[in-house]
């Protein structure tokens, strides 16, 4: 059985990611992309990489072929999600949101970060939040409601919570840290999305690399939501000059309990949460991750190391931020929503070179 698909946003580079896994997936159609800047372009002509391969063309974001899907994502900016959630699951269409707009369980915590009114909060308590890996029975749970005719919403989280939980959340879940939870994230240009600006040009972006939203960054409070550590997350992002990947250190305290413990034996436990997944690869003790080994994949890279001097656990993550970061955690996502393999239309398979 295959089901009607729409991207509303598909040409900004999430959209993009979407529109390339979908177009190869067995059972989603991909029916309608929308952009409103955009509208009446082939997808091709503002893409070519997608020349022969589709000719769907831009329709504005009211289009009626939106209504007539089964599942939507959107790849809008947040706040714009706000203005369509509501009346697509009235709609009864499921909706997976890549945005930052029902992420975040506390409205009073987006607003104050987003510094945006939460125009729905009445379902942030019945979205599923999109990390499977360390969320699953949220999906299970948005399955139920597809399996009773129902639609469902999946907040996906972002690129930079998902590479930091996914390294972190398993030593902080077991309880070996204490303490403040320190990030250093570093991610590729595409990251900030297809507007160009001062920071983002290629002129300033290319053989530079430089911290930006230090103390501020709004994906702060949804890494500290995921490991349950409110108040306790210092997060900062670095802009590198590449076009995708995205690779984050996070520096945990061990507490006196956990320091007597082994590298082996962290590693093991990772293993044990992950090893049913085929999305997270847990590196062997003395192996890192590197972006290079997963762009164009929905892995992420996992790697341990103890500082034995300092008491301190160092979990690195590496993804693709357009994909596992993004776009492709959607369709995951969404692939188990609806009841189908985990891996439909994914990758796991890096570019060797």
């Amino acid at each position: 059985m295959s089901y009607k698909v729409g991207v509303v946003g598909a040409a900004g580079y999430a959209g993009a990611e979407l529109v390339r896994l979908l177009l190869g997936h067995p059972e989603f159609e991909l029916s309608v992309i929308t952009s409103n800047a955009d509208a009446g372009t082939p997808l091709a002509a503002e893409y070519p990489a997608f020349a022969g391969a589709t000719d769907l063309v831009f329709t504005t974001h009211d289009d009626p072929a939106v209504r007539a899907c089964d599942l939507v994502f959107l790849a809008v900016p947040h706040t714009a999600a706000l203005a369509q959630v509501p009346s697509l699951l009235e709609a009864g269409i499921t909706v997976v949101d890549l945005s930052a707009d029902y992420r975040l369980a506390d409205k009073d915590v987006y607003e104050q970060w987003y510094n945006a009114r939460h125009t729905s909060p009445e379902l942030l308590s019945t979205r599923a939040f999109g990390l499977p890996e360390l969320f699953g029975d949220d999906l299970a749970r948005a399955h139920e409601l597809h399996e009773a005719g129902k639609p469902a919403l999946v907040a996906c989280a972002g690129c930079y919570p998902t590479a930091t939980s996914l390294a972190s959340a398993p030593a902080v879940r077991a309880g070996w840290t204490h303490g403040l939870v320190i990030v250093d994230a570093k991610s590729g240009v595409t990251g900030a999305g297809k507007g160009c600006n001062a920071k983002t040009h290629f002129c300033n972006a290319d053989e530079d690399v430089m911290a930006y939203n230090v103390g501020k960054h709004r994906h702060t409070p949804e890494i500290e939501q995921i490991l349950g550590k409110p108040g306790e997350v210092v997060f900062t992002p670095h802009l590198v000059p590449q076009k995708r990947g995205l690779l984050s250190t996070v520096y945990l305290q061990l507490t006196d309990e956990a320091a007597g413990m082994s590298l082996d034996d962290m590693l093991a436990c990772y293993h044990a949460l992950y090893d049913g997944h085929p999305f997270v690869q847990v590196l062997s003790a003395g192996t890192q991750p590197r972006t290079a080994s997963v762009v164009g994949t929905n892995v992420a890279q996992v790697g341990l190391a103890i500082n034995a001097r300092t008491n301190t656990l160092i979990c690195t993550g590496a993804i693709d931020n357009l994909c596992k970061g993004a776009a492709g955690q959607g369709v995951q996502c969404a692939n188990i929503v609806f009841g189908l393999d985990e891996k439909a239309g994914l990758s796991n398979i890096g570019m060797a070179v």
